[in-house]
């Protein structure tokens, strides 16, 4: 069965990921339910969801397929003031610093167009369960 588009997009973020180095290490995976107990959260967690696909006619034979690929930076934090926040959220920034302007690698025909921070952070996260969370949303698009 061939895996869809927006999985195969998804795919190759994780690569991309996992094949360079960011100033905190991790591990990316995939998820349709990216859902983590507290405990998990003591080492970063790095989850890609795919998340919304558009297609729209781009000439008379092919379509754009603009495709949103969400990537959530989670930490269970040991305190709540900068210093513990801002390595967290400049990773997210590096992490979209990462794709500007570029074509995924291992899947060449899918080239970035935009970066969203859907949530930049989630003071209620951080209140009440001391978590950082940051969710990055890119968007590739795939013309055929």
């Amino acid at each position: 069965m061939t895996m869809p588009l927006i999985t195969q997009v998804a795919e190759a973020v994780i690569t991309e990921l996992n094949g360079a180095t960011f100033s905190l290490p991790f591990t990316a995976v995939r998820s349709y339910l990216p859902r983590s107990e507290l405990a998990e959260l003591k080492t970063l967690k790095v989850t890609v969801v795919p998340s919304g696909l558009s297609v729209v006619t781009a000439s008379r034979g092919q379509t754009q397929q603009d495709v949103a690929i969400d990537i959530a930076v989670q930490q269970k934090l040991t305190g709540e003031n900068n210093a513990d926040l801002d390595p967290l959220l400049a990773l997210a920034e590096e992490i979209a610093a990462h794709f500007r302007g570029q074509r995924l690698t291992s899947f060449p025909n899918a080239i970035w167009v935009k970066t969203e921070f859907k949530t930049i952070y989630a003071p209620d996260h951080i209140d009440q369960l001391r978590t950082f969370t940051s969710v990055v949303t890119l968007t590739f698009r795939v013309i055929g």
